[in-house]
């Protein structure tokens, strides 16, 4: 039996949060296909098992774990492949997210924190910093497909008693991101830097973006399973505007590569300009970042090179 359950455990968030539970003292399941989440990354105190969300065996470890609270990591997060791929999409993140759903209410969970994506659902923003007031514009299939979760989410808590968080990411980062995976400029960056390799920056480098620190973002996930009686969509980042040159700036100086980036042409349909106020759960949850940009990224760069 587990306390809580973790989809996404083996992942870069996902592994973090399951960290920092265990070290509070939280009995931890994991649930993690392996798709993109790493064995290595796995706490050994916790229990894993290797499901898909998407699959009917998710509830036979419900069943097993009898879990009381769920934090939901587990997702398709590549924005390219939603837009190449928007049925594999909504499969995963939809799909997946209504079995997880199932297994909850058959199994009588009492609450959920489910990851959302600030970056994603907001879409072109009509102001900045970004709060959870703004409009709902999803320029991606990605997008789409988490805010459709958070309905499910909602759904759930009105109609089954189902207690939630509703936490939406900025760009987070930190180690254990995949320097070889789709998402992530700071991970993939840092990977090309260290080993001499010259970064391409899409476009002319001023898009900004909002870059929270995988350690706070993990804060966050257990802050918002902890605080009772809220059932809220909560932003969770930095808080700060920054842009894509910006970092790559910090990179060459944390990494001393003798490097200069190369720009290409801009991806169509990407935000140009965000970052999201992050004032809400300061004042319910009372979760603030605590670890700025220079020093979050020098952590990345040293796991990067020495895991």
């Amino acid at each position: 039996m587990s306390e809580v359950l973790v989809t996404g455990g083996a992942g870069f968030i996902g592994s973090n949060t399951v960290d920092l539970l265990i070290q509070k003292g939280y009995s931890v399941a994991v649930v993690d296909n392996l798709s993109s989440g790493e064995k290595k990354n796995l706490n050994p105190k916790a229990n894993f098992h290797k499901v898909d969300i998407t699959s009917p065996s998710l509830e036979g470890v419900f069943a097993k774990e009898k879990p009381k609270q769920v934090i939901h990591l587990a997702a398709q997060i590549d924005v390219r492949r939603s837009i190449k791929e928007p049925s594999y999409d909504a499969s995963v993140n939809v799909l997946g997210s209504i079995n997880l759903l199932e297994s909850c209410r058959k199994n009588r969970v009492k609450k959920i924190v489910y990851a959302s994506s600030g970056g994603a659902v907001y879409g072109e923003p009509q102001y900045n910093p970004v709060d959870e007031k703004h409009q709902i514009r999803p320029i991606c299939p990605y997008g789409a497909s988490k805010y459709a979760v958070e309905k499910y989410v909602e759904l759930y808590g009105v109609t089954h008693s189902l207690d939630y968080n509703i936490v939406r990411y900025g760009n987070v980062y930190g180690p254990r991101q995949d320097p070889l995976g789709e998402a992530g400029v700071v991970a993939i960056f840092t990977g090309l830097l260290s080993q001499g390799k010259q970064p391409v920056i899409w476009g002319d480098g001023a898009q900004t973006r909002d870059f929270g620190y995988v350690g706070d973002i993990a804060e966050a996930n257990l802050t918002a399973l902890e605080c009772e009686g809220k059932a809220r969509v909560y932003n969770i980042g930095s808080g700060l505007e920054t842009s894509v040159n910006e970092i790559t700036e910090e990179l060459i100086k944390a990494t001393g590569a003798k490097v200069t980036p190369k720009h290409a042409d801009a991806v169509p349909g990407e935000v140009r300009k965000i970052y999201l106020n992050i004032g809400l759960a300061g004042r319910e949850l009372k979760w603030r970042p605590k670890v700025d940009l220079a020093r979050g990224i020098k952590a990345t760069v040293e796991w990067v090179r020495h895991g």
